[in-house]
């Protein structure tokens, strides 16, 4: 099976030896994005919920320029910095992922000792085309 790297300037670039996306097959699969502004790279001011805005934001620029969207999520793996903040981060996420009449994707949810720049969130995401 092939793939092919999917990249757009409405997400953060890469900043290592990986892609924004990877497309294979009728699947796009992304790297794990954090709540940096495109725009100035810059982490988003703000807590739990404009991170995960942000974050939710980026990812959905990101299965967009692959030709997806995020009605088309069928897993997702979020990282948190301090499970405390899960309920604000569900509240966002449920908004981006799972609005009314749209079935939420598998996920699984973990709480990590730390993330790039101390962020509080992380998330990747597989989506269909």
């Amino acid at each position: 099976m092939s793939k092919t790297a999917v990249a757009t300037v409405s997400a953060p670039a890469a900043i290592g030896p990986y892609s924004q996306a990877i497309r294979s097959g009728n699947l796009i699969f992304t790297a794990g994005q954090i709540a940096l502004d495109p725009a100035t790279g810059q982490v988003v001011a703000g807590g739990i919920a404009e991170q995960t805005t942000r974050v939710l934001e980026n990812l959905k620029a990101i299965v967009e320029a692959a030709g997806s969207s995020l009605a088309k999520t069928v897993k997702a793996t979020v990282f948190l910095k301090d499970f405390n903040d899960f309920a604000a981060m569900n509240a966002v996420y449920g908004a981006y992922l799972a609005p009314a009449g749209i079935a939420a994707p598998a996920r699984s949810t973990v709480e990590v000792s730390r993330l790039p720049k101390d962020v509080l969130v992380e998330i990747e995401l597989v989506a269909e085309l």
